[in-house]
């Protein structure tokens, strides 16, 4: 059996990165860049710290911050005419998933403009050419984006979130700046922390994953365990800040390349329907799925408490698989992640519309334990 293993070309990492930019723009023969990010980067000032950078270098830019949390193919399309009008060579994406997301799918459309619909990228889009060249900067620990393969676009007509794999679209180069994400409010740390942990243990679990993917899931849930919390609770703390940096795009490496499962599919239709954050919807359903999983994974739930530090010797696999799920709950509510799907607006008559989109989703083939529209309902009630 062949496997098929992808990651960007060149990987900066540690607090101040960000400096090696201009010297990677000219490896590159670049020359101009649309800046990607949003409107609160660049209001609480973190965006700047990568545009001094550019200043400094005299590197030419323009910016383009129309992109929701949740980018949409609006948000594209706009992102297309800004490109096109700028006359730059490269995209800088600064910001969470929803930055790089938009990247992803602005440099693919340009390079292979029969997919101008967006919407006829769903799925895996047999483009020809590779995305305009992408620079990614994440401000968030959790996407992972700036290393995958995957980007999400929210189709707001048809009310779904279109999950797209196309290995054309992988950032030229991640840097990996901790010091982008000192200034992330609590309740994003934690959110994106624990969307970082979902992909991890997810990744691992996964129907595609193997012994070269499992090492890197299982290191990625061994370092959020140890900073997730430090993260959320001391913003500057330079340890558990890089530590999250690393952590997610680890997890990310494993992920893009094996596939995910049910807890994302659930997770997109919250976010495409009712414009729920990612990082929210997989933290709230994450111990649910996973309770539901653990007959068709004991093995690696005793590694997943290992992990997490809760495993005591002796424990059966089905005691450590019922600690490695308490664990991550407990996790979610020390960081204050809600716990109930009704604390998100959601309403119980919703729940049959968001178990069949979530059935459809293309994450969810991937989940370890075969598992039905009616599974997918019950789990919904569950946590709700």
């Amino acid at each position: 059996m062949t496997r098929r293993f992808i990651l960007n070309e060149v990987s900066y990492f540690g607090p101040g990165a960000r400096k090696e930019l201009p010297g990677e723009v000219r490896r590159l023969g670049l020359h101009k860049a649309l800046v990607c990010t949003d409107k609160d980067l660049i209001k609480f000032g973190v965006a700047q710290k990568v545009l001094d950078v550019l200043d400094e270098a005299g590197i030419p830019y323009e910016v383009f911050s129309e992109i929701k949390q949740n980018p949409t193919v609006k948000n594209v399309k706009l992102g297309l005419e800004a490109f096109a009008k700028s006359g730059a060579d490269f995209l800088l994406a600064i910001g969470g998933g929803s930055s790089i997301d938009t990247s992803k799918a602005i440099g693919i459309i340009t390079n292979n403009p029969e997919f101008s619909d967006v919407v006829s990228l769903e799925g895996v889009a047999d483009t020809k050419h590779k995305s305009v060249p992408i620079i990614a900067l994440p401000t968030t620990a959790g996407t992972a984006a700036e290393v995958t393969i995957n980007y999400v676009i929210t189709d707001e007509e048809n009310e779904k979130k279109m999950v797209c794999v196309d290995p054309n679209d992988i950032p030229a180069i991640a840097i990996v700046d901790a010091e982008l994400m000192y200034t992330l409010p609590r309740s994003l740390t934690a959110a994106t922390g624990l969307d970082a942990l979902t992909h991890a243990i997810e990744g691992l679990i996964t129907k595609g994953a193997w012994e070269m993917s499992d090492m890197f899931e299982i290191k990625a849930i061994e370092m959020i365990a140890r900073h997730l919390e430090t993260a959320v609770n001391e913003p500057s703390n330079p340890e558990a800040r890089d530590g999250m940096a690393v952590a997610q795009y680890v997890a990310g490496m494993a992920f893009s390349n094996v596939g995910l499962g049910a807890v994302h599919g659930m997770a997109h239709p919250l976010g495409a329907i009712f414009d729920i954050p990612h990082g929210v919807a997989n933290a709230l359903l994450l111990p649910i799925v996973m309770e539901f999983n653990a007959p068709a994974a004991l093995d690696k739930y005793v590694t997943i408490a290992k992990a997490m530090n809760a495993y005591r010797e002796g424990m059966t696999r089905e005691e450590a698989a019922d600690a490695a799920v308490d664990a991550v709950r407990q996790l979610s509510i020390r960081v204050g992640i809600p716990q109930h799907l009704a604390e998100l607006g959601i309403k119980e008559e919703d729940l049959p519309r968001l178990a069949k989109a979530a059935f459809a989703d293309v994450c969810t083939p991937g989940n370890p334990r075969d598992i039905t529209e009616e599974d997918i309902l019950e789990l919904y009630k569950k946590a709700y």
